[in-house]
């Protein structure tokens, strides 16, 4: 299952969790977003060990303006609550299990 955050929950749902957490920053009228999203939504659903979340960019510019968030979608993937990886554009169910196992 695919967590919605906003800005007052990241610390707590990404920044203090143990393991690895895959956060996509999207906007609801964003073209590529869309296209991204069931591909997020089934790397939830398949990969057990990892935690995945996304956040709107237009209501929650904080965590945005904090990981110079330029171009959306933009996936953000964490370990341990450290920035591992960056990736922007739309990216392919194996580019992005890819990007999640060099983290693991």
């Amino acid at each position: 299952m695919v967590k919605v955050l906003k800005d007052s929950v990241f610390n707590e749902e990404v920044l203090n969790k143990k393991g690895i957490v895959l956060v996509d920053v999207f906007a609801t009228w964003c073209g590529p977003c869309k296209m991204l999203s069931p591909i997020v939504e089934n790397i939830a659903e398949e990969v057990n060990d990892i935690e995945v979340a996304k956040i709107d960019v237009d209501e929650n510019n904080e965590v945005a303006q904090k990981y110079q968030v330029m171009s959306i979608p933009t996936l953000l993937l964490f370990k341990d609550g450290e920035l591992m990886d960056k990736s922007v554009g739309f990216q392919s169910k194996e580019q992005i299990l890819d990007m999640i196992g060099k983290v693991r």
